[in-house]
């Protein structure tokens, strides 16, 4: 199923464009990312029934499906990310967006045997973006993916991917947005060196990262980012820091995720 054109996300585009400030306030209202329900996940952490009070798990997910276009875009995927650290061998990492996907279901998103591993939590919204690095040689794209499922599916989830290593096998790696006119136009499935896949269990969300490098070039060793990172790696998404990458740009983005849901709690309580 190729990801719709409509829907929060439509106008994103390569980089996030400038637009007439007319378009700009309307944008600010509407460039969310159906993500406001996560805001909620957040928010039931601390909303109950009197000062002190925690909500359940189960409140805290029904307060995350119910508070939709809330977060906007650049709250969630900020067009410049620092990884400090995050390079191989400590060396400190910077990513620029290039380009905003719109938000879509999740036909186009993942290959055919990790869609069928995520089934069971359902979908109901898929955003992603794509990021640079500093010297515009590697591309990586970020996707949160919202799910239908409870806490129970969710930490279900959770443990068969840590179980059966699902997030090392390189039959369930992710897909790119190749956005047209960008560093990643030539980002396909045969262009995906590294990836990594969390499975949040405290919010109805999947974080998922793929990397590849910019000049379109196939790789035949992919690697996790788990293991690419590890000392002693010598495939080329080791030694090329892609799998740092992937590492750094899920975790920043799964930390700026937490974030605007500090901060929505504190806008909407």
């Amino acid at each position: 199923m190729r990801p719709r054109t409509g829907g929060p996300f439509a106008n994103g585009g390569p980089g996030g464009r400038r637009r007439p400030a007319s378009r700009t306030a309307a944008a600010a209202a509407s460039l969310v990312l159906g993500l406001g329900l996560l805001g909620g996940a957040a928010a039931g952490s601390w909303l109950g029934d009197g000062p002190g009070a925690q909500p359940s798990t189960a409140d805290t997910y029904a307060h995350a499906r119910s508070a939709w276009h809330s977060i906007p875009v650049a709250d969630l995927f900020p067009r410049t990310l620092r990884g400090k650290g995050e390079g191989p061998g400590g060396a400190d990492r910077v990513w620029t967006r290039i380009a905003v996907a719109p938000d879509s279901s999740c036909g186009g998103g993942f290959d055919p045997l990790l869609a069928k591993a995520l089934a069971p939590v359902g979908c109901k919204r898929l955003v992603r973006a794509t990021y640079t690095d500093a010297t515009s040689t590697s591309v990586t794209t970020v996707g949160v993916l919202i799910t239908t499922s409870g806490p129970t599916g969710m930490r279900a989830l959770q443990q068969r991917f840590v179980t059966e290593k699902l997030d090392e096998r390189t039959d369930l790696m992710p897909r790119a947005y190749a956005a047209k006119g960008t560093a990643a136009a030539g980002f396909g499935d045969d262009q995906r060196a590294s990836w990594r896949i969390r499975i949040l269990t405290d919010a109805p969300a999947v974080i998922y990262t793929v990397t590849g490098f910019a000049d379109g070039r196939e790789v035949t060793d992919p690697q996790s980012a788990g293991e690419a990172t590890q000392r002693g790696a010598t495939s080329a998404p080791a030694q090329s820091g892609l799998g740092n990458d992937a590492r750094g740009i899920a975790d920043a983005i799964e930390a700026g995720f937490r974030r605007a849901l500090d901060t929505f709690t504190e806008t909407t309580s």
